[in-house]
């Protein structure tokens, strides 16, 4: 070799180690995350960043044989050009471990790749729908359910959920309110706040631990008339005071991303909305993670009307601050050409990469891509017992005992004949409710089951009737069965017999949900007719409800002695209700939302605004009313009873005028006058008696879940601030105004003791 040679190869040598180091210089994890993302960002093509923007379904085994042809094909090759930011629906260790090291080992960059999943209420172990565990009332059981749900997905290779669900919704008729936390903003605020606490734990470094995302922004839950991606059309005041309040509390909570959704909002879809994701998340929340579009949601900017072509809801989407693009194929196909035609800037391509490598780093993927590919630990956390009694736990605190007549609960243990009717009572799949993607069918503890363990009793059991004919959780709706009746006389001929009939009705799993709008919520199918029956011929019945929204049971109400809201549960569904009728454990949920007297009230809410005639006091027909029902619902927000009592005394405030600066201390005692140990949710509500904004009639600002042994009295204080009091007006202020505030404190939002502040 001569020397001439030696210099040269030295040289390319050299060149070759500095371009080495200059690749991996964001490795080093001394520096700074921003640090380490701008060195990273310095190496990407245009190409690369828009890639980082891309999110893909991953519907082949990617532990199998790579896929030939079509749109898997190109998935497949983009995936390996580096075109890839995402894969959703990628489940396990290996089909994770398997796509990962194609992100990490062939491509020219190697960043790893960020794996989401919709976790909604657990992984394989199954809590209670999100609803129903908002009617627990418990923040710190939502919190550990999040937390299991968190810990499975993790260890199944993912690192980030499509969770949690806080659209505000009053409006039964619209099946996503199963995913929420209901009607009332504050519950629903703090609910999240747990959700997100449980989802990403102390730290997102953490192996347990995955990313959550505060969904859908805005409106969603308000589409019209509750149908699913309807329009959503309100003023300013309601978009500030009753949807984004969640929404705000989740970024303040630290949520990591954001979904937009579906629906239009004043008439611009949400994924094109400027004012929501640029002025409101990113501009006045100062919201630094990541916002990621719904399924295909920037394509459906062309059906909405509001985008001409592919290239236009590219341009508008990203304009608006939409940054991750899921499964609509349109950034990665259309961003490049817009940046280089100069229809867009190429900031804006920089600033949605950064935000996601930034939520990559935060979850140290960078520093390790295979974190969340243990095998053994998908082995010994997903179904494990510790996971099983946190679901139980959280399904008996979700349950709500509507009516109790004569106290016929809790049962005795002994000496019965019990005669179980139902469908939904022998079923195991139902009560998974929906949902439940990454859940084996079959696997919930049915109410047949879990009532069998208390085998002192003689139980027996008919369905009655089937509810569902063939089920599915996508395609095709669940056939809803309502002429068959030949199970009728069987069921009346056991019920007949029985010292206590329990009856279970209610929705399939699959009747709630997306794209599971009703148009009437009673008792689908011939269950009506059925509990009719039972009763003519023996009015002793337990009604056990499964159902993912409120339902309009008027019948019931007035009829049947005793009715036991148990929602749809998860897979401990059978052990929780049969462990709340035995008096096991003392029933302590309250409800979420309003249940109406008939479809024709919905939407139906606490909340709600007084008209100018609110009350009949000329005695006449002029005035806000139905002339063929009571206008209250038939079960109010925060209702929910026990089998013991509480009595509620001495409603304290410390003066009668207060300054904006001062706390507002309010003290109640709370007594257990009943039979039984229970726990009992105390409820705070203000109203603003004279404002320059109508306000609602009552709004929630505080609860304390208390505990109490039978014949103890705790005081329970709560202390209010300005920021409790205030409002927003038309112009998106936040405005705290003087005035009169009547307070309400009790067990429900229209049982309590009423005092009044003036706050100068």
């Amino acid at each position: 070799m001569n020397h001439k040679t030696i210099i040269f190869t030295a040289l390319m040598l050299s060149l070759l180690s500095l371009a080495h180091a200059q690749t991996e210089a964001h490795l080093n994890t001394a520096l700074s995350i921003e640090e380490r993302i701008t060195l990273l960002m310095e190496e990407m093509t245009l190409e690369e960043k828009i890639g980082q923007m891309n999110q893909y379904n991953g519907t082949w085994d990617f532990t199998g044989p790579r896929p030939e042809g079509g749109t898997e094909q190109e998935k497949f090759q983009h995936l390996k050009d580096g075109l890839v930011g995402s894969m959703l629906n990628v489940t396990g260790v290996k089909n994770v471990r398997a796509v990962q090291k194609i992100a990490v080992e062939e491509t020219r960059l190697g960043i790893p790749l960020i794996f989401g999943y919709d976790v909604i209420h657990g992984h394989k172990t199954l809590s209670p729908i999100p609803l129903a565990e908002a009617a627990s009332w418990d923040l710190e059981a939502i919190q550990k359910s999040a937390s299991v749900a968190s810990a499975e997905a993790a260890a199944s290779g993912l690192n980030w959920t499509f969770a949690p669900n806080v659209d505000v919704s009053n409006d039964a008729r619209w099946g996503r309110v199963m995913e929420g936390a209901g009607e009332d903003p504050y519950l629903g605020s703090q609910i999240a706040i747990a959700r997100i606490k449980g989802f990403q734990g102390e730290s997102l470094a953490a192996n347990n631990t995955i990313a959550a995302c505060a969904k859908h922004f805005a409106g969603y839950g308000f589409a019209e008339a509750g149908l699913e991606y309807n329009m959503a059309d309100m003023s300013i005041s309601k978009l500030y005071n009753s949807v984004l309040p969640t929404f705000k509390a989740s970024v303040d909570a630290g949520v990591r991303t954001v979904m937009n959704s579906f629906n239009t909002l004043n008439g611009v879809p949400a994924t094109g909305n400027v004012f929501l994701q640029r002025d409101i998340l990113k501009g006045d929340w100062k919201f630094n993670g990541f916002v990621i579009s719904d399924w295909a949601s920037i394509r459906e900017m062309i059906a909405h009307g509001y985008a001409e072509d592919e290239s236009d809801a590219a341009r508008k989407a990203i304009v608006a601050g939409s940054d991750m693009d899921m499964e609509s194929h349109i950034y990665v196909a259309e961003l490049v050409k817009l940046v280089k035609e100069g229809k867009i800037k190429e900031g804006l391509v920089d600033d949605a990469t950064r935000r996601i490598l930034r939520v990559k780093f935060e979850l140290g993927l960078f520093d390790d891509p295979y974190k969340y590919c243990s095998e053994e630990r998908e082995n010994s956390v997903i179904g494990s017992e510790e996971n099983h009694e946190a679901v139980l736990d959280m399904a008996k605190k979700s349950i709500v005992l509507l009516k109790n007549e004569n106290e016929l609960l809790p049962l005795k243990k002994s000496g019965l004949k019990i005669a179980l009717i139902g469908d939904l009572a022998d079923d195991k799949n139902s009560p998974l409710g929906s949902w439940r993607l990454a859940s084996d069918d079959g696997t919930a503890v049915s109410v047949l089951e879990g009532l069998e363990k208390y085998a002192e009793n003689q139980l027996v059991f008919e369905k009655g009737t089937d509810l569902a004919i063939g089920e599915t959780a996508f395609v095709y709706e669940t056939k809803i069965n309502s002429t068959d009746f030949s199970g009728f006389e069987a069921a009346k001929k056991l019920a007949k017999n029985a010292d206590i009939v329990i009856i279970v009705l209610g929705e399939h799993g699959f009747q709630s949900g997306e794209g599971r709008s009703r148009t009437e919520l009673g008792l689908p199918g011939n269950q009506q007719q059925l509990l009719e029956e039972i009763y003519k011929v023996n009015s002793k019945i337990v009604l056990v409800l499964n159902n993912g929204r409120p339902l309009a049971i008027p019948w019931a109400a007035e009829n049947i002695p005793a009715i036991v809201e148990a929602w749809q549960l998860g897979t401990q569904t059978g052990n929780a209700v049969a462990q709340v009728l035995y008096g096991d454990y003392n029933p302590s949920g309250k409800l979420p939302m309003s249940f109406p007297r008939n479809v024709g009230q919905s939407p139906i809410y606490y909340n709600n605004y007084s008209t100018g005639r609110p009350i009949n006091k000329d005695n006449n027909v002029f005035w806000s009313h139905y002339i063929d029902a009571e206008k209250i619902p038939l079960y109010p927000f925060g209702y929910g009873l026990s089998y013991t009592s509480f009595a509620y005394s001495n409603l304290k405030l410390k003066k009668e005028t207060y300054n904006r600066a001062e706390e507002i201390v309010i003290s109640v005692e709370v007594k257990n006058t009943g039979n039984y140990d229970g726990k009992e949710v105390v409820q705070l509500y203000i109203n603003d008696e004279v404002a320059s904004l109508v306000r609602p009639v009552k709004e929630l600002k505080r609860f304390e879940l208390v505990d109490l042994k039978k014949g103890e009295a705790k005081t329970v204080e709560f202390t209010l601030t300005e920021e409790d009091l205030g409002f927003y007006d038309n112009q998106g202020q936040f405005i705290v105004e003087p005035g009169v505030f009547n307070i309400m404190i009790g067990e429900s939002s229209v049982k309590g003791l009423s005092a009044a502040f003036e706050l100068k």
